[in-house]
């Protein structure tokens, strides 16, 4: 079966068939595979009653292990996500009762982001089933494949980053 890639290409080849298109194979799927991942996820995420970026924070505050309180910027590095994106999901889950914002007694002008006991209720509730989506998802490929996959994806990435 045709897929839309597949038709692009062959549009393109049409048109400017002395153009090489081949990167749009690749890049091209690589797109429609994250949008495919990333709705598949949300509704996980949202049986739980959360979005991605909740998930992040709430993941990576429970993975940073007890006692689940770090300071915003490692959480921005550790999350991958910018310093800014931050303060906006702190706010967020601030709201809802799963994290809260405590001084840093390291420094007193500083604060540190604090996992309550609903946050790591939710999450610990929320991983099992995330882990099932991604590995129902995953397992179109062998372990030798994802792990081939995997190393490619982080070269990919090496190569477009700035």
């Amino acid at each position: 079966m045709e897929n839309q890639v597949d038709r692009i290409l062959e549009q393109w080849h049409a048109e400017k068939p002395n153009l090489d298109v081949s990167p749009m194979a690749i890049i091209g799927r690589l797109s429609r595979a994250a949008l495919a991942v990333e709705s598949r996820l949300s509704r996980t995420f949202a049986r739980n009653g959360l979005d991605a970026s909740s998930f992040d924070v709430l993941a990576t505050l429970l993975r940073s292990g007890s006692p689940y309180r770090i300071a915003p910027a490692e959480l921005a590095r550790d999350a991958m996500i910018s310093t800014s994106a931050v303060a906006q999901r702190l706010n967020k889950l601030e709201t809802r009762g799963l994290i809260r914002r405590e001084s840093n007694p390291d420094d007193g002008r500083g604060t540190l982001v604090a996992l309550t006991d609903n946050g790591r209720q939710l999450i610990e509730t929320a991983l099992p089933p995330h882990l099932e989506t991604e590995r129902a998802i995953t397992s179109a490929l062998n372990a030798e494949e994802q792990k081939l996959l995997a190393g490619l994806l982080q070269r990919i990435y090496e190569a477009a980053r700035p």
